[in-house]
Order: C-alpha cells, then sequence, then structure tokens
C-alpha cells in the first residue's frame, strides 16, 4: 500500500541544515556520506524535493556538469520539486518543477509513484505542508550525534502528541533512528495498524 513519508536525518537539536542551509555537518558523521540501508526508504518510487534541498543538491555535487552523479541519490526514480522558480535540471534526470499547494499536486504524484511509497526527501517546511495536508503517513528521523544551535528546522510546526503514535526506535551506528505513524486531524487516538516485526 502507497504511503508518504518524511524521512530525514537531524542534528540533535533538530536542524536538518545549518544556517548555510549546507548538510556538510551530516557528511562529516561516520556513515553519513554513505548511509546504511537502513536509513533509506525501501520502497519509495519517487522523491519530492523542496527548492532549498534541490538546489544545495545541484551545487553540493555539481550535478549539471556531472549529471552522472544524480544516479547515485535519486536512480531512476521521478522527482518532483517544488519552487516558485525555472530551475536547471541535470540532462537525463526525471524532473518535475511544480508548484502550489501540495493537495493540488499530490494526484500527480500518486500517479508517478504507483503502487510505492513516496519519500519526502526536505525540507522541513515541505514535510510540513504534506502534514497540513493530511497527506503524510509516517516521519523517520534519523538523529545525529552533532548539535547545530540554528539552521533549518526539523518540521517548523506544532504537531501534538494525538498525532504521532511512536513504531520503532533503533540504533543504526551513530544515528538513533526513531519511526512514527501520523494520524490524521480528527484522528484522535484511533488505533494505529500493529507493527510488522519485519
Amino acid at each position: 500500500m502507497q504511503r508518504i513519508l518524511f524521512d530525514t536525518a537531524s542534528s540533535l537539536d533538530g536542524f536538518i541544515a545549518d544556517a548555510g542551509h549546507s548538510l556538510s555537518w551530516l557528511f562529516a558523521v561516520d556513515g553519513g556520506d554513505e548511509p546504511d540501508a537502513r536509513l533509506v526508504p525501501a520502497d519509495a518510487g519517487v522523491l519530492v524535493e523542496g527548492s532549498t534541498t534541490y538546489e544545495w543538491l545541484l551545487a553540493e555535487s555539481d550535478l549539471l556538469a556531472h549529471p552522472d552523479r544524480w544516479q547515485e541519490f535519486h536512480g531512476d526514480r521521478p522527482t518532483f520539486v517544488f519552487t516558485s522558480r525555472d530551475l536547471p535540471r541535470p540532462a537525463g534526470a526525471d524532473i518535475t518543477l511544480v508548484s502550489g499547494p501540495v493537495a493540488d499536486v499530490l494526484p500527480r504524484i500518486r500517479a508517478a509513484a504507483g503502487e510505492h511509497d513516496i519519500w519526502v526527501v526536505g525540507g522541513g517546511d515541505l514535510a510540513g505542508q504534506f502534514l497540513d495536508a493530511n497527506a503524510l503517513d509516517q516521519i523517520a528521523v534519523s538523529f545525529a550525534p552533532v548539535t547545530l544551535g540554528r539552521g533549518s528546522p526539523l518540521l517548523p510546526r506544532r504537531v501534538e502528541s494525538n498525532r504521532l503514535a511512536l513504531r520503532s526506535v533503533e540504533q543504526v551506528g551513530a544515528f538513533a533512528r526513531l519511526v512514527y505513524d501520523v494520524r490524521p486531524t480528527g484522528g484522535g487516538n484511533a488505533p494505529l495498524p500493529p507493527v510488522d516485526p519485519a
């Protein structure tokens, strides 16, 4: 069954990028530059990114000059980028630039994913927009042993405890991985499906 996942790494104090919008702090963590397979959604058929995340990736890996590097992270999966501007695209990459409310674009994203999951890569505000639209099924955060003091917040929304149910906690190398199921607005304390032990 198709799910929409916000799966990301965060500093211990709740930032996903530093004040310069950089993820270099993450790559400096043991295992941060080549993440364990358990830190990546296994069945993601589509990736969704905000423009800040996308432009940082373009610059960090010099993707316009080296479009073959796009495959290293994205593979051949379609990627939707939320932006209000016309951004450059690496040659051969399956990228769709979209704008407007998440709810308006969601049918296209779901269709592209088919039966596979949708991975909201970042940033936190984009994930918050999916949450606002009742279109987020799970939040998975891999906390790194780093504090940044300031930067781009993990999820710049107030989310009450009745909307999140802890599914799992796991140590993966240097990271502490927490996975929460998200209840839709108005879901109250309705029971969640049982945790799959696999």
